[in-house]
């Protein structure tokens, strides 16, 4: 389905009060004073997102076979099928936009885009069953609490288990490119882990949790260079286990470091340690945490290119989506590494400020967010709105308030 949809976003703040808001925001450190005018920017933020996206959201044709995902090149909607990786992105921000305004119609909304997902709990040829069914039914249940959804997402988990090799400790990422990759696993995997912990936490059962510990130690071990930069794809052989190649898919080249992996890897060792407690995987989150800080290519607005080793530099696309990980996966690990949390603060805010720069915005879509890459090597979904981004900036404004909250209470 193509449409085109143009509802140009209400501006909420005049730039005199940005820069008024500006001065003392990005380096507060705990005082009463600046967290409340910080906490105010974020909350009127997630206002105006919720009112926007419920209008751009009931404007949409509801089609089971067209769920949001992006723009095409001449600005028309592009949309995908339950079966992609993306598809529980949008139902899980009409349901994080809908637990922030109890507005009825996002709940309504969310429900409808959520229905057509369900029948991938049973779809085995998949490693991303997290993303679209944890993202999407996960976020269901935690606010409603109905047991159907609990059970979606419970039999997704017993689903991708079914893709565990215990020769090489890890899920089985794609089944596509086997003449290239024998058993590919990609970093991005991490997140589907989420899925598995909570399969654990809900039930009791601990062959969820021991297998997202060994895959997430299988990653760990050998997707990650000395910097702590990351390949994308690291294939193994299946009968001994051994590492065959590492690649970086979707990277400049195979040394490269391909910006969304590596948020990809901070944001699920982080929720890793949040399941498990396991130091190692605290200390590879804050390694990647120091590796992406520190990188001479972070542009100053903390808005990355789509690789940090892309090769013309400053002349390359950003990748908002990259940025709204890495954000939100700093968010989470300042509640587990104090001594870091004004560096990580720092640089979310900066990405949080950055974000709400008028070159940002998406302008046409059903999305918040413009300027994602999806793929430079693959030429698909490059400099344009992609809706993963939204759901994790709406998450990153979350945790960035409820920090300040805490904060605030500290005093």
């Amino acid at each position: 389905m193509h449409m085109k949809i143009d509802i140009k976003p209400k501006y909420w703040w005049a730039k005199s009060i940005i820069l008024f808001l500006v001065v003392g925001w990005l380096g507060c450190q705990n005082k009463s004073i600046e967290e409340t005018k910080t906490r105010s920017i974020f909350e009127l933020r997630m206002d105006v997102i919720a009112d926007e996206f419920l209008q751009k959201a009931s404007a949409l044709t509801y089609d089971t076979m067209a769920i949001p995902r992006s723009l095409e090149k001449d600005g028309s909607l592009k949309s995908t099928r339950s079966s992609s990786w993306t598809s529980g992105f949008y139902s899980g921000s009409l349901w994080q936009l809908y637990e922030w305004s109890k507005e009825p119609k996002l709940k309504d909304l969310a429900i409808q885009w959520m229905k057509p997902i369900e029948k991938e709990k049973l779809d085995s040829t998949t490693h991303d069953l997290g993303f679209k069914l944890y993202c999407s039914y996960g976020h269901a249940f935690g606010i409603t609490g109905r047991s159907e959804y609990k059970e979606v997402f419970l039999q997704a988990a017993e689903t991708l288990i079914t893709r565990f090799n215990p020769n090489v400790g890890a899920i089985r990422s794609w089944d596509h490119h086997q003449e290239e990759w024998k058993y590919p696993v990609i970093v991005d995997n991490m997140l589907n882990l989420e899925l598995l912990f909570e399969a654990t936490k809900m039930t009791g059962d601990s062959t969820f949790y021991y297998l997202a510990v060994a895959h997430a130690t299988t990653t760990m071990n050998n997707h990650f260079r000395e910097d702590n930069s990351s390949y994308h794809v690291v294939s193994f052989d299946p009968s001994s286990g051994k590492v065959e190649k590492k690649n970086t898919h979707q990277g400049a080249h195979h040394e490269s470091s391909w910006s969304r992996g590596q948020a990809w890897g901070l944001y699920g060792f982080t929720m890793a340690y949040r399941y498990t407690k396991k130091d190692v995987f605290l200390r590879q989150a804050e390694k990647i945490a120091s590796y992406i800080m520190s990188h001479p290519n972070l542009p100053s607005d903390g808005i990355p290119y789509w690789d940090f080793d892309a090769p013309a530099i400053p002349d390359e696309p950003r990748d908002v989506s990259a940025a709204a990980v890495t954000a939100s996966a700093l968010l989470e690990l300042c509640d587990y590494s104090p001594g870091n949390v004004k560096d990580y603060i720092t640089l979310v805010d900066k990405i949080l400020m950055s974000l709400e720069q008028e070159k940002y915005q998406a302008i046409k879509g059903p999305f918040i967010l413009d300027h994602s890459v999806g793929s430079v090597p693959g030429e698909f979904e490059v400099d344009v709105p992609i809706t993963y981004a939204d759901y994790y900036y709406l998450e990153a404004l979350q945790r960035r308030i409820k920090h300040t909250q805490s904060q605030v209470q500290k005093i």
